[in-house]
């Protein structure tokens, strides 16, 4: 299968599942007497070539509830699923599984390292 082809679908199932966990999802985490909204960042989603399935890739912030996040999203994937086979008007369907992305929290930490060895640096 072209490479194209699967960058489209890619793009697409970002797009249609980006909107439904915006529209049908609340993250929060209670603080005190206050409520934390919980960031959730769909990355990226990379679906196999014979489109049977589909991996959406998640970041969570802050990243100790990352788990617990994928866990709420995977319980829910079968609403997910429908809203997207009802969305999409292709044939197959990617069954879709939410996955943390650790690629994202690395960069972070390689981030903090950066500016901890700039600020030793202007010391």
């Amino acid at each position: 299968m072209s490479t194209n082809r699967l960058e489209k679908i890619n793009s697409l199932l970002r797009d249609e599942v980006s909107k439904i966990i915006l529209r049908d999802f609340e993250f929060s985490l209670p603080v005190g007497r206050q409520v934390q909204d919980i960031l959730v960042t769909l990355t990226r989603v990379d679906t196999s070539a014979n489109l049977i399935e589909a991996k959406v890739y998640i970041s969570v912030f802050p990243d100790e509830e990352a788990d617990k996040i994928v866990r709420i999203l995977n319980k829910g994937i079968y609403d997910v699923q429908y809203k997207i086979n009802r969305a999409l008007r292709q044939r197959p369907i990617p069954k879709l599984r939410f996955v943390k992305d650790k690629e994202i929290s690395k960069a972070g930490r390689v981030e903090e390292i950066l500016a901890q060895v700039k600020d030793q640096i202007k010391d």
